[in-house]
């Protein structure tokens, strides 16, 4: 009897710890996207189901999770949002897909982004976004699409995103940028028509030039 209650005594702990994280990584990243919902303005009530008050976001519309329940997608493209986006959105480390293109979405892209080493799609395009490409998304090494054409970004395409292999398309188009286009790595097989309507890029940098001049604002 006493090796059967020390069993019990053992299933009981490991399914209480189980469920403790669980829990406690689910009320992380729902907190985390409650704090966006917080700050987006929402005329169409497309995130009505955000219930903060749930163990997990898994249920909530236009969330995807995986078979762990971890927050894998964030699909609010052409969702008629506006309003800025938070630095808490560097907390859902399992997210592979963040969609939040056609919106009316304002303000700068967080240094915080360059959290998200899962991340396979960045899509901000058609926007209203300002301020500068952190150079912290060059940390995104399994990125594959960054699209942040359609916006009012400023300053120079980090270099740091020519060290991201698994880059395949850029869009940069209908910006401010300035500076030189990085031709390195991923840049060698971006067309130039992804940078286009920048008036103040100047074009390609040219190869093995040291100390090209990358400072604008």
């Amino acid at each position: 009897m006493a090796v059967r209650g020390m069993l019990l005594f053992v299933a009981v702990t490991v399914i209480s710890t189980s469920l403790m994280a669980l829990t406690a990584r689910g009320n992380s990243e729902g907190d985390a996207l409650y704090v966006l919902r917080r700050t987006l303005s929402d005329p169409d009530n497309v995130l009505q189901s955000w219930d903060p008050n749930l163990v997990n976001p898994c249920t909530w519309f236009h969330v995807t999770c995986n078979q762990d329940n971890q927050v894998t997608r964030l699909d609010l493209g052409n969702s008629n949002l506006s309003g800025h986006l938070v630095p808490e959105l560097g907390k859902l480390e399992h997210l592979q897909y963040l969609e939040l293109y056609k919106n009316n979405i304002q303000g700068k892209i967080p240094a915080e982004l360059g959290n998200l080493k899962n991340l396979i799609s960045l899509d901000l395009y058609n926007n209203n976004i300002s301020g500068i490409i952190p150079p912290s998304l060059g940390n995104l090494k399994s990125l594959v699409f960054l699209r942040l054409n359609d916006n009012k970004l400023t300053g120079p395409i980090p270099r740091t995103l020519a060290g991201i292999s698994s880059l395949k398309v850029v869009d940069v188009s209908n910006n401010n940028l300035c500076g030189p286009i990085p031709t390195t790595g991923p840049f060698e097989h971006i067309q130039l028509e992804n940078f286009e309507n920048n008036p103040r890029l100047e074009g390609p940098e040219l190869q093995g030039l040291a100390g090209y001049d990358t400072n604008c604002s």
